[in-house]
Parts: structure tokens; sequence; C-alpha cells
């Protein structure tokens, strides 16, 4: 085993670490399970690559492959974007309509993953998505620098700046060199790692800031 593929299995593990530690605390501290089981359910999918990168098991390729769609889709730029907006606009659905919105969103990447007919189209519709939630990240930004989180709001916009560098990367313009993805996969999965570690405290520094507007702002890592 190489220098990149080692080096491709810890980004993984990092990713499912970063997934499933912040995916729990959604779920148990913050109630907010739109979050909770859409990083989860990245650190599963992150988990089948890994098993996947060890073994070399197609199935477990396939299983990283549907659920990746699913993230890039409709996971993170819809199920994720109405997670965040709790803090933003004070959305909390019910537990029923969270299970409807990730229902119709699985049923929705069935249709689009084997539908043939889309194909050639999905790689310009997965960044169109993206491109939408990093504009929702920038609001997310512009909202936790009124409330004097300056740091929160820097890390947000440089993760959320690399997470849509990496969805341009990933279909459009591949790595010179790099024919078995191994580059990409680090790059793109310590991204996305950071992006879930960063985005929790600032969501809790945002919900803080709400709650309590004119306190002075004090960082509590739950």
């Amino acid at each position: 085993m190489g220098i990149k593929e080692s080096l491709a299995i810890l980004s993984s593990v990092f990713l499912i670490i970063c997934a499933v530690v912040y995916g729990l605390k959604y779920v148990r501290i913050q109630k907010n399970y739109l979050l909770g089981f859409e990083w989860l359910i990245v650190a599963f999918s992150a988990s089948n690559l890994l098993f996947y990168l060890l073994t070399g098991l197609t199935v477990s390729y396939n299983i990283s492959f549907f659920l990746d769609a699913f993230s890039r889709a409709f996971g993170v730029p819809i199920v994720a974007t109405l997670g965040l907006m709790a803090v933003t606009h004070n959305y909390r659905p019910s537990v029923t309509k969270d299970i409807i919105i990730f229902t119709v969103s699985f049923a929705a990447t069935f249709v689009m993953v084997l539908a043939n007919s889309v194909k050639d189209q999905l790689p310009y519709f997965y960044l169109f998505m993206w491109t939408g939630y990093s504009i929702y990240l920038c609001s997310f930004t512009w909202q936790l620098l009124r409330v004097g989180e300056s740091l929160h709001a820097l890390l947000n916009a440089l993760t959320t700046a690399a997470a849509l560098a990496i969805a341009i990367v990933y279909d459009f313009f591949p790595i010179p060199g790099d024919s078995d993805k191994m580059e990409f996969i680090i790059y793109a999965l310590t991204v996305w790692g950071f992006q879930i570690t960063q985005q929790y405290y600032a969501y809790g520094a945002l919900a803080r800031a709400k709650k309590h507007p004119y306190q002075s702002s004090v960082q509590a890592y739950d």
C-alpha cells in the first residue's frame, strides 16, 4: 500500500469520526435530526468507501456511490440547509416532516441514479445544488458576522469555499495524474470532515448569540 492509499484511508477515518461525533451531537444535544442523521449517513457512506479501499468489495463501493449521490444532490443541499435553518430562520420541522424529507430525498435519488437518460446531466445538477448550498452558507456567514462571531464566520467562509472547489473539481477538473482518484479522495474527505466540525460550533455560536443577544460571546464546546 502506497502513501496516497494510506492517506486516503486516513482521510476516510477522519470523515467517519467527524460525521459520527457531530451527527450524534446534533441528535442528542441540539435535537436537530435533519443535520444529525444527514451526517450519520455521510459517516455510513465513508465507512463503505473505507471498506472498499481496504478490501475492493464492489458492494461497498456501490453503497458509497449511492449515498454520495444522495448527499450531493439532496442530503447536503436540501436536508442540511433545512437543518441549519433552525438557527438562521428558526425553522424546526416536526419529526414526521423530517421523515418525509428523508424519504422523498432517498426516493428521488433512486430515480435519479437509475435513470440512464439523465446520467450525462448529473454532474451539472450536483454542481448546481452545491452552489445553491454554498450561497445559503454565505448568508449563514453573514449572520455570524452580525452577532459578532467573526472567527466562526471566517472559518465558515473558508470551508464553504473549499467545499465548493471540491464540488467543481469532482466531475469537471480531474487532478492531473490522479487516475485512481486517491488524491481527490484525500482532499475531499478532509475538507468535508473539517466543514462538518466547523459548522457544528458555528451553529452553536449562532444559536447562543440569538438566545442571549446582549451577552458577550463565549465559546462553549458541548
